[in-house]
C-alpha cells in the first residue's frame, strides 16, 4: 500500500523536472537566438535590467561582448550595471577598453547615471593617416 501511495508524487516530481528542464532549454535557445543580432541582445538585456535581473543581464551582455567585442554599447551597458552592483573596479576596467571607440551621449549619460564621475574614454583621433 505505501509504494502505491509514493508512485504518483513520485511521478509528479519526474513531470515537474521534465518540465523545468524543458523551460531551461527554451531559456537557453532562446538566449542564444537574441545574442546573434546585437540590437536583440541588447533588447534582452536592457529587458532583463528593468526586471531586476542585473547578473542575467551581464550573462546576455557578456555573450554579445563575444560576438561584438568591437561594440560600444553593450561594454557601456555592461560597465553601467557594474556599477549598479558595486563593482566600481570592474566597470572602469570595461570603460578603459573604449578608448578611441566613439560613444554616443545617451549611452555615456546611462553610464554616468549608474557610476557617477568616472572619465569619458577619449574619441577617436582625428588626424592624417600616413
Amino acid at each position: 500500500m505505501k509504494a502505491d501511495m509514493l508512485r504518483f508524487p513520485l511521478a509528479l516530481l519526474a513531470a515537474v523536472s521534465l518540465s523545468s528542464a524543458v523551460r531551461a532549454q527554451d531559456d537557453t535557445d532562446a538566449l542564444a537566438a537574441a545574442t546573434e543580432r546585437l540590437d536583440s541582445g541588447m533588447t534582452l538585456a536592457r529587458r532583463q535590467a528593468g526586471a531586476s535581473d542585473l547578473l542575467g543581464a551581464l550573462g546576455t551582455l557578456e555573450r554579445l561582448l563575444f560576438a561584438f567585442p568591437e561594440a560600444a554599447p553593450p561594454r557601456l551597458l555592461y560597465a553601467s550595471l557594474l556599477c549598479r552592483l558595486d563593482d566600481r573596479q570592474g566597470a572602469e576596467l570595461e570603460l578603459g577598453l573604449l578608448e578611441g571607440k566613439q560613444i554616443a551621449d545617451p549611452d555615456w549619460a546611462e553610464v554616468a547615471a549608474a557610476c557617477g564621475p568616472v572619465p569619458r574614454p577619449a574619441p577617436p583621433r582625428r588626424g592624417k593617416r600616413r
